[in-house]
C-alpha cells in the first residue's frame, strides 16, 4: 500500500492528525517570534523580560503536559480535540485583547500549551496508535503540517503586517483553521479511545518517569530538538563563529523546511518497511556529520549542511519516537509515554537557551559550543544502545 491508497482508505484520521499538525503553528517557537516586538509592545516588556517570560511558561506548559497529555488514552478524541481548540482560541483572545500584560502572559502560556504542546500531541498519537503495518507512513504524512506551516505562513506574516495589525493577523488564522475543523468535528468519523480512565482499581499504564529504559532513551531522542534550538536562537553567533552571515543563514532555514519533506515521507516509508530500532541507529549521521564540517570547515557549506542535515532528521524524529514508544511501551498507552517525553523536551529547550547563553556571557567560544554539542549527540547514541537492542529483540509489535 503506497500513500495514494493510504490516503483514500484513511482520509478522516490523516485529515484530523495532518490539520492538528499544522494548526499547532500557532504555538511554534518560529511562529511566535515572528511577532517578537509587536507582542514586547502590546504587553509593555523589554525583549528581555518577554524571554523571560516566555520560558517560564514553557516549563510550565511542560508540567501541564505531564499531567494533562495522558488523558488523550481514554477521552474521546473528538471530545478532546473540541476541548483544546476552544482553550486555544481562549489563548488566542487573552494573547491579543487584553489590556493586562500578566492575562496576556497567561494567554500565551495557553497558547503554547494548546498549540505547540496538546496539538502536536493529538496528531502524532492518532496517526501512531490508529495503524499498524502503515504508522510510519500515516505519521510521515500528519507530520507534514508542521514543514507546510513553517513554509507558507512566515512570507504571509511578513506581507500580512505591510496593511494590517498583528492581531488582525492571529484572527485570520483562527478563523482559517476553524472551518476545517468545524466540519472534521461535526461530519468526520472519528476513532474512539483505546482504554478507560485508570482509577484505583485499575492499573495505570507505564510509569516512563520511573523506567530506566526511557532515561537511557532520552538523550538520543533530545539531543536533536535541544542543539538544534540553541542554533535557532544563537544564529548570529553562529554564523559569525563560522565566517557566513545571516542572510545564507535565512536561505538555509529555507532548505531546512524542504528537507523536512523527504525527511517525512521517506522515513515513513523506511519506518515500515525497516523497522524504528534501525532508522534510530541512523537518523543522527547526517546531523552529526553536519557538526564535523562545522567544526572543520566552516563557511556556508557548513551553515547550509548543519539546516539540511538538522532537517532531514527532525523530519523523522517524531516517526522513529513513536514507533519506538509504541514497540517498548504499547500503542495502548501512547498518549501516557508520549506526554512525557513532551514535557521533557518542552522542558529542555526552554532551559538549553539559557545555559548556551550563560556559557556565551563567560566567554566560550561558539565552536566549544558546537563540539559539546556534538559529543551530546554521541552521548546520547551509546546510551540508548541498550534500549535499541531490547526493542529490536521484540518478537511482535506491541
Amino acid at each position: 500500500m503506497g500513500y495514494r491508497t493510504l490516503l483514500r482508505d484513511h482520509r478522516s484520521v490523516l485529515s484530523i492528525a495532518f490539520l492538528a499538525m499544522f494548526s499547532s503553528s500557532l504555538g511554534q517557537s518560529y511562529f511566535i517570534g515572528l511577532f517578537q516586538a509587536p507582542l514586547s509592545g502590546h504587553l509593555g516588556l523589554s525583549v528581555g523580560q518577554f524571554g523571560t517570560a516566555y520560558a517560564v511558561v514553557t516549563l510550565i506548559a511542560g508540567f501541564c503536559m505531564l499531567r494533562f497529555g495522558p488523558s488523550v488514552d481514554w477521552i474521546n478524541p473528538r471530545r478532546f480535540a473540541a476541548i483544546i481548540l476552544i482553550l486555544l482560541l481562549t489563548g488566542v483572545v487573552l494573547l491579543t485583547l487584553s489590556p493586562w500584560w500578566w492575562l496576556g502572559i497567561v494567554g500565551l502560556g495557553i497558547v503554547r500549551l494548546c498549540g505547540q504542546g496538546m496539538l502536536t500531541h493529538l496528531g502524532n498519537t492518532l496517526a501512531a496508535r490508529e495503524f499498524s503495518t502503515m504508522r510510519g507512513r500515516a505519521i510521515g504524512l500528519a507530520n507534514l503540517g508542521i514543514p507546510l506551516g513553517e513554509a507558507l505562513l512566515p512570507p504571509l506574516v511578513a506581507a500580512a503586517l505591510i496593511w494590517s495589525s498583528w492581531q488582525t493577523f492571529w484572527w485570520l488564522m483562527c478563523g482559517t483553521i476553524a472551518l476545517p475543523w468545524l466540519w472534521l468535528l461535526m461530519k468526520a468519523p472519528w476513532p474512539s479511545a483505546p482504554s478507560v480512565k485508570p482509577t484505583k482499581q485499575t492499573p495505570h499504564g507505564p510509569r516512563p518517569f520511573r523506567d530506566k529504559r526511557f532515561w537511557l532513551l532520552l538523550p538520543l531522542l533530545m539531543s536533536l530538538p535541544i542543539t538544534m534550538t540553541g542554533l535557532f536562537i544563537y544564529q548570529a553567533q553562529l554564523t559569525e563563529a563560522l565566517d557566513s552571515s545571516l542572510a545564507v543563514y535565512a536561505l538555509a532555514l529555507t532548505g531546512m523546511g524542504f528537507a523536512k519533506l523527504p525527511g517525512a515521507l521517506l522515513g515513513g516509508r523506511w519506518i515500515d518497511k525497516f523497522g524504528p530500532v534501525k532508522l534510530a541507529r541512523l537518523y543522527l549521521l547526517p546531523y552529526a556529520i553536519a557538526m564535523v564540517m562545522a567544526l572543520t570547515i566552516g563557511g556556508n557549506i557548513s551553515i547550509w549542511a548543519l539546516m539540511v542535515g538538522g532537517g532531514l532528521a527532525m523530519g523523522a524524529q517524531e516517526l522513529i519516537a513513536s514507533g519506538l514508544l509504541i514497540k517498548l511501551w504499547g500503542a495502548e498507552h501512547l498518549g501516557k509515554v508520549r506526554s512525557a517525553l513532551s514535557a521533557s523536551m518542552v522542558f529542555s529547550t526552554g532551559i538549553a537557551p539559557a545555559v548556551l547563553g550563560l556559557a556565551l556571557g563567560v566567554g566560550a567560544p561558539f565552536y566549544s559550543l558546537l563540539l559539546g554539542m556534538l559529543v551530546f549527540i554521541v552521548a546520547g547514541w551509546l546510551l540508548a544502545q541498550r534500549v535499541l537492542r531490547e526493542a529490536a529483540n521484540c518478537t511482535a509489535e506491541q
